[in-house]
C-alpha cells in the first residue's frame, strides 16, 4: 500500500506541476517611440490580439510620442476600448513625451500613468502644407474631436475639463499635475513599480496580478517592422523624391533600370504615406511578374529578372501578413512558406537563366573561332557538288573550288551563310 501511495503522489505531482507553472502572471508590453502612422493601429491591434490569445494579465503600451496621424489615432482608441485585456498607457521613460496623438492614447487606456519628469498635451490637430505644420481652427473638426476626447475621459473617470483644454488651449502638464488633476491613475518611477502599484486593480470586474508579472516584450512581425519603416516621415519622403529621380535619370539613361527602381521607390513611398497597402502590394506582384516575364522574353544583364523579383517578394510580404498574426502560428507560417517558395524558385531560376546568357555572351564567336580550324570529308565534294564535313563531331555542309575526295583533312577557309568554304591539306609522305 505504501509503494502504492508513493505511485499516486508522484503521479499527481507531475499533473499538478504545469498548472503551478502556468499560474504565473506575465504582462505584454508594447513600446511606441515614433510618430503615430498608418501602421500604428496594426501594431497595436496586433498587440492586442496577442495578449488576448496568451492570456497576459493586462497589455502595457510605454508611449515616447510626438504624435501623428488622426484617424489612426481614432483606430488605436478604440481598439483599446473593445480590447478583452486590460491596456495600460504609461509615458515613459524619465522625460519622455506624449504629444497630441499620444495624449489622446493615453486618455483612452483603463489605466493611465506616467513617469518622472515626462510631459502630455498639446493635441490642436495641425495639417502638413508646403510651408510647413499648419494647425487646424476648422471648429467641425476641433468640436468633434473635444467630444470624442471628452467622453473618453468620461468612460474612465478622468478629468474632462482638461482633456478639452489640451485640444482649445494646446495645454501642457507634467506627470505631478496630471496626477493632482485627476487625468493619470498613477505616477511611477519605472515598469515594474508601476506594475507592483497597479496590482489588484479591477478592470470591468476583474481583478489584476501583476505585482510580481513576468514582463514580455512584444516582437513586431517582419511585415509590421517593414511597414513602420516605410510609414516613417522622412523614409517615405526620400522614397518618393528617389523614385522621381530615378525614374527622370532612367527616362535619360535608358536600359539602365533606374526607372524601374524609381517606379518600385514611388509605391514604396506611397505606402509609407498612407495608400491602400493590399492595392500597392497587389501592383508590386504584377509588376514583379511582368519584369520576370520581360527578362525571359528579352534576357539582357538581370535587370527586370532581378527588379521583378524584389517586387515580387515585397508584394508577398505586405500582401497578407499585417493580418495573418490573428490566425493560429503553423498556418502563418505554412502560408508563409507558400508564397515565399515560389518567390525564392523562381528568383533562383532567373539568376540561373541570368548566369547562362552572360556565359554564352563571354563565349567566344563560332563563326569566327571555325576559320582556320580542320575538318574532314565524309561526302566527295566540288564545286557543283556540296557535301559534308565533320568538324568536332558536328556536322556541316561545305563546298570548294576543287574536287576533294571522301576522308581528306580540310581546312576551313571562311564561311558562305550555313556553307563552310574548304580546301583540302596536302599531307608532307
Amino acid at each position: 500500500m505504501s509503494k502504492l501511495f508513493y505511485i499516486f503522489f508522484i503521479i499527481a505531482i507531475i499533473f499538478f506541476i504545469p498548472y503551478v507553472v502556468s499560474s504565473e502572471s506575465t504582462v505584454l508590453v508594447l513600446e511606441i517611440s515614433d510618430p503615430i502612422t498608418s501602421a500604428s493601429d496594426d501594431l497595436v491591434a496586433n498587440a492586442i490580439m496577442v495578449a488576448e490569445r496568451d492570456g497576459h494579465e493586462a497589455l502595457v503600451i510605454k508611449l515616447n510620442t510626438p504624435g501623428g496621424a488622426l484617424d489612426e489615432t481614432f483606430t488605436i482608441v478604440n481598439s483599446i476600448a473593445e480590447a478583452n485585456v486590460p491596456v495600460v498607457g504609461f509615458v515613459y521613460p524619465e522625460g519622455a513625451t506624449a504629444w497630441s496623438a499620444g495624449t489622446m492614447i493615453l486618455i483612452g487606456t483603463d489605466i493611465a500613468a506616467m513617469g518622472p519628469h515626462t510631459i502630455i498635451g498639446s493635441m490642436q490637430p495641425v495639417a502638413m502644407t508646403p510651408e510647413g505644420p499648419r494647425p487646424i481652427d476648422d471648429p467641425k473638426i476641433i468640436h468633434a474631436l473635444v467630444e470624442f476626447t471628452r467622453e473618453r475621459a468620461v468612460m474612465y473617470d478622468r478629468n474632462a475639463t482638461l482633456a478639452e483644454k489640451f485640444i482649445t488651449e494646446n495645454l501642457n502638464i507634467n506627470d505631478t499635475k496630471a496626477l493632482n488633476y485627476d487625468v493619470i491613475e498613477f505616477r511611477a518611477n519605472n515598469l515594474r513599480d508601476l506594475l507592483t502599484q497597479i496590482d489588484g486593480a479591477v478592470i470591468e470586474g476583474v481583478e489584476i496580478n501583476t505585482k510580481d508579472a513576468n514582463i514580455i516584450n512584444h516582437g513586431m512581425p517582419i511585415s509590421l517592422s517593414i511597414m513602420m519603416i516605410l510609414t516613417h516621415p522622412i523614409v517615405s519622403s526620400l522614397l518618393v523624391m528617389l523614385g522621381i529621380y530615378g525614374i527622370m535619370f532612367g527616362i535619360g539613361e535608358p536600359g539602365a533600370g533606374a526607372e524601374l527602381f524609381g517606379i518600385i521607390a514611388i509605391v514604396l513611398g506611397i505606402i509609407g504615406m498612407g495608400f491602400e497597402v493590399n492595392i500597392a502590394a497587389i501592383f508590386l506582384i504584377i509588376l514583379g511578374f511582368i519584369l520576370i516575364a520581360m527578362e525571359f522574353r528579352t534576357p539582357g544583364f538581370g535587370i527586370f529578372g532581378i527588379t521583378g523579383l524584389i517586387g515580387l517578394i515585397l508584394g508577398s510580404i505586405l500582401l497578407p501578413l499585417h493580418r495573418w498574426d490573428a490566425y493560429d502560428p503553423d498556418f502563418v507560417w505554412t502560408m508563409i512558406l507558400s508564397i515565399s517558395a515560389p518567390s525564392i524558385a523562381v528568383g533562383i531560376f532567373v539568376l540561373f537563366i541570368i548566369y547562362k546568357v552572360m556565359e554564352v555572351r563571354r563565349k567566344k564567336p563560332m563563326i569566327g573561332a571555325m576559320i582556320g580550324d580542320f575538318a574532314e570529308t565524309i561526302d566527295e565534294i566540288s564545286s557543283d557538288t556540296k557535301g559534308f564535313v565533320r568538324y568536332k563531331g558536328e556536322y556541316w555542309r561545305a563546298k570548294s573550288d576543287v574536287s576533294i575526295g571522301i576522308g581528306k583533312k580540310v581546312k576551313i577557309i571562311k564561311k558562305d551563310g550555313s556553307v563552310l568554304i574548304v580546301k583540302e591539306v596536302k599531307e608532307n609522305k
